[in-house]
């Protein structure tokens, strides 16, 4: 199989189903930005010393943006053709969030990006989630898109941030504190 098919070469896309829009149609936006998520993740996975149970977590991670990716990009009038991302995969999160913040110590002020560089790649990739966030609201206001979607991404968000202070504690540096001026 050929990696160029020229049909994008006017600036269309095709969706699952067939289905043709503009490349910066809000559904290309919304799953073209967890594509981003999801190599920004590939970016944290490919550091050797990462954290074995975070590699796993991560693994699992790029494998659910697929699946969501999968979603937005099937038109809402066609069958979705992969699992949907439900309730499951939310409790998940959030577990791992709190078998995390068990680890931590309580948060007593705003803190930045950075720290150890494992952090910070974390830190790049709750960005990235939180602008995916926002493509998808974007594209609810528009279509149809399911709860789940949001909520998983927003968690997302939340696993990322707890994940970057885990790294940063794993590695033995400190969460970098805001002061305020």
């Amino acid at each position: 199989m050929k990696i160029y098919t020229k049909g994008g070469d006017k600036g269309e896309t095709g969706l699952f189903g067939g289905a043709r829009v503009p490349k910066n149609d809000l559904r290309i936006e919304a799953y073209g930005t967890l594509d981003e998520l999801n190599a920004v993740l590939g970016v944290l996975l490919s550091d050797s010393v990462l954290d074995a149970k975070v590699r796993a977590r991560l693994l699992r991670t790029q494998g659910e943006l697929f699946q969501i990716g999968a979603e937005l990009a099937t038109p809402p009038n066609k069958k979705v053709s992969t699992k949907l991302i439900a309730s499951d995969e939310i409790s998940k999160l959030e577990n791992e969030i709190d078998e995390m913040e068990k680890t931590l110590s309580p948060l007593k002020t705003f803190i930045l990006p950075g720290g150890a560089k494992l952090s910070a790649k974390a830190h790049f990739a709750r960005t990235v989630c939180r602008r995916a966030e926002r493509a998808i609201v974007t594209l609810r206001e528009r279509e149809e898109v399911r709860d789940e979607v949001i909520t998983y991404t927003n968690r997302l968000s939340d696993y990322l941030f707890v994940t970057a202070r885990f790294l940063n504690a794993v590695s033995g540096e400190s969460d970098v504190p805001w002061l305020a001026p």
